[in-house]
């Protein structure tokens, strides 16, 4: 059964949209977004520069992007988050709480598994470990997306989306400035140890926090084999396909090109800084000052825009400005290697990703059914995922080709597509719901 999380509500005023983000539910998503947010520049952007210092090659570099297949394929494993449950645990904090738990104790060692390779001589043993790290991390998202979308209504979704990005990016801010500044100082290894030492934040929230998930632990039903198959795997994807009927491949299209511009060109955003002759306290620096504060104003935005204006107009404004913003890349790639430069950059940037990030993911949770929540939004942001992260793989090839500069105006070039396809999608969603109303009429007048 679809449980309605939108009804009527009437429009809240700005200060009652500020108050939403100081409530109890929405300060844990700040919490639990800062534990997920840790191991993403862990194991793209700063991995990128530490491979870049041991000397590796643009194009192997590259082919790290594929370690990133595991949040692309989660929705997988969704069905057992969404149904298997975590002995002894779960019956004290609940099956989402206990499965952040898991995966995060397991993002935490295998940051300390990294921390004692070396990428040098070792490269195989870091891609391993590269690749456990994000299918634990991909794990994590997966139960902290279902409890975001368990815990709040469709209308509330805009604000928790916010403050999961808040979070998310503030961990990034401190991944990417905090852990670059113990490695100019220290080493990488240390860095990759300070990291594991954070993971404690999302852990302790998840087993100390309010409980507030809709489901109650219930045991798990016994059924077959194909019975379960079928009601954890095929039932999140049927039900979607029967909400959405045939506009549903509008629907995964339009998602899966949303952040391929983003995720092109983010393996290889470390290596143009180390080749402009930034060191690595700087990029920290001003990741952390000016650049935290650009994201945290782009989240913002993206939670105001979702909540004042429609859909359509939300998704093509972060589709437009996450392109654009590409383009400061290549003009920082012909700059002189000023500070004013890079923060410049940084800063437009991140409130561009931040805002879009924030609409996208208000609008998958949107499209979900709390009965399959887990699987259903591993699926849309699996397929968000998906062409980035394959296209991703050749960026370094793409760089030694055509050159910083070259690149970065591609990527940019590459959001057109989505761009377009957000007026069809919303034609779409209108053409199903005209058609769904004339259904239910006919069928009414059947009776």
């Amino acid at each position: 059964m679809v449980i309605d999380k939108s009804a009527a509500e009437s429009p809240k005023t700005t200060l009652q949209s500020l108050r939403d983000y100081l409530r109890p539910r929405a300060v844990v998503m700040l919490a639990l977004g800062f534990s997920s947010g840790l191991p993403f520049y862990m194991i793209y952007q700063n991995l990128s520069l530490w491979l870049t210092e041991a000397g590796v090659s643009k194009g192997e570099i590259g082919l790290f992007a594929w370690t990133g297949f595991a949040f692309t394929f989660k929705f997988l494993w969704a069905p057992a988050v969404d149904r298997l449950p975590i002995p002894l645990l779960e019956k004290w904090v609940g099956r989402r709480r206990a499965w952040m738990a898991a995966a995060q104790i397991g993002v935490a060692l295998t940051l300390l598994a990294m921390s004692a390779a070396d990428p040098s001589s070792s490269l195989l043993v870091v891609a391993l470990i590269a690749v456990v790290m994000a299918f634990m991390a991909a794990t994590q998202d997966i139960a902290i997306d279902a409890w975001r979308i368990e815990a709040a209504t469709d209308s509330e979704q805009g604000v928790m989306a916010a403050m999961y990005q808040y979070g998310y990016r503030v961990a990034i801010m401190v991944a990417g400035a905090g852990a670059l500044i113990v490695a100019d100082n220290v080493n990488w290894p240390a860095a990759y140890q300070f990291m594991a030492l954070l993971m404690g934040v999302g852990l302790l929230t998840a087993l100390f926090a309010p409980k507030v998930e809709v489901r109650e632990y219930e045991p798990p039903p016994k059924a077959s084999l194909p019975q379960m198959f079928s009601s954890s795997v095929i039932g999140p994807f049927r039900d979607f396909f029967e909400r959405f009927g045939v506009h549903a491949l509008v629907i995964l299209l339009f998602i899966a090109l949303f952040r391929v511009p983003d995720f092109l060109m983010g393996y290889m955003v470390g290596p143009l800084y180390i080749e402009l002759g930034y060191d690595k306290t700087t990029i920290g620096a001003i990741r952390s000052g000016l650049g935290l504060f650009a994201i945290l104003f782009g989240v913002f935005l993206g939670g105001v825009l979702v909540s004042r204006v429609s859909f359509k107009w939300s998704l093509f404004i972060g589709v437009v400005a996450q392109s654009l913003t590409n383009l400061i890349y290549t003009w920082l790639a012909l700059s002189d290697a000023t500070a004013f430069n890079l923060a410049f950059t940084i800063v437009l940037e991140n409130i561009a990703y931040g805002a879009a990030g924030t609409i996208l993911i208000a609008y998958m949770s949107s499209l979900t059914n709390t009965a399959f929540t887990a699987t259903q939004y591993a699926l849309f942001s699996s397929f968000y995922a998906l062409p980035g992260k394959f296209v991703g793989g050749f960026s370094g090839f793409m760089v030694e080709a055509a050159g910083f500069p070259w690149f970065f105006a591609i990527t940019a070039i590459i959001g057109i597509p989505a761009a377009v396809l957000v007026f069809y999608l919303k034609q779409s969603e209108n053409r199903f719901t005209i058609d769904r109303k004339a259904a239910s009429a006919e069928l009414e007048a059947a009776d």
